[in-house]
């Protein structure tokens, strides 16, 4: 079985993990300079967190920023993601707008890949699943946990439940209270990547912890990782120069 993505040339799934990027500008101007300045690091890829613009709720500028950030970053592949505040995001926004800011970013196929969010009415995640892949955009399905790490099996059941809705990048994140929790990251990321994963899953284990997560995704299975250029969208995130190192280091031993 093929468990590789290709975006724009970038394959995910195979050899060094990609390190994702995030644009986390809360004006226009500040969103420009955050992408000119991405080629200088050359991401993988870059992830646009739209719960930090500051006009988020109005589609039409989502939509206007959104072809800026795409133009600014030529061939790199682009996330769109609007992080809930339930699950770490910036802003409180109800369901209804969610999904209908997703649909509509979907629509345009100016982001290669849009973020939703696993723990929502199934048949919403369903229909936003189904208007993205209609537009060729693919799916990072996701779900973070900023409380705990649950246990393997609870790791493991959310990972396949995001592959059955039909996501193309199934994406857990959760936060260790012990360096035991950081092992049950890892344990579960190789029994999903090895029994059961049809595609490329992206995990990690939060903060500075779970830092050894986010360098050890080649020996482990996980398909992605997240560097900072400027500013962290989540805890533990590293500058992405120095991952990019660290990564080169595991990979060539």
């Amino acid at each position: 079985m093929n468990k590789t993505l290709n975006i724009r040339d970038v394959i995910l799934g195979e050899g060094i993990p990609k390190i994702c990027v995030p644009l986390v500008g809360k004006t226009l101007e500040q969103l420009k300079e955050e992408a000119a300045f991405l080629p200088s690091i050359r991401p993988d890829l870059a992830e646009w967190r739209a719960d930090f613009f500051e006009d988020v709720e109005d589609i039409d500028k989502v939509k206007e920023v959104l072809a800026d950030i795409r133009a600014i970053l030529k061939d790199i592949p682009l996330i769109f993601t609007f992080r809930s505040a339930e699950e770490g995001g910036e802003k409180e926004v109800s369901k209804e707008f969610y999904f209908s800011l997703n649909h509509a970013v979907a629509e345009t196929g100016l982001a290669d890949v849009i973020d939703v969010e696993l723990f929502n009415e199934e048949q919403e995640v369903r229909r936003l699943v189904e208007t993205a892949h209609m537009h060729r955009v693919f799916v990072i399905m996701s779900n973070h946990d900023f409380e705990k790490t649950p246990p393997v099996e609870e790791i493991i059941a959310r990972l396949r439940k995001a592959q059955e809705l039909g996501a193309d990048l199934p994406k857990i994140a959760v936060m260790p209270e012990t360096p035991a929790d950081v092992l049950t990251l890892l344990e579960a990321t190789h029994t999903m990547n090895e029994r059961y994963a049809e595609r490329p899953i992206i995990t990690m284990s939060m903060a500075g912890t779970g830092v050894i997560s986010r360098l050890a995704g080649e020996v482990f299975g996980s398909a992605m990782t997240f560097g900072v250029a400027e500013k962290a969208s989540a805890p533990g995130q590293i500058a992405a120069a120095e991952l990019k190192q660290i990564l080169g280091i595991l990979h060539r031993n």
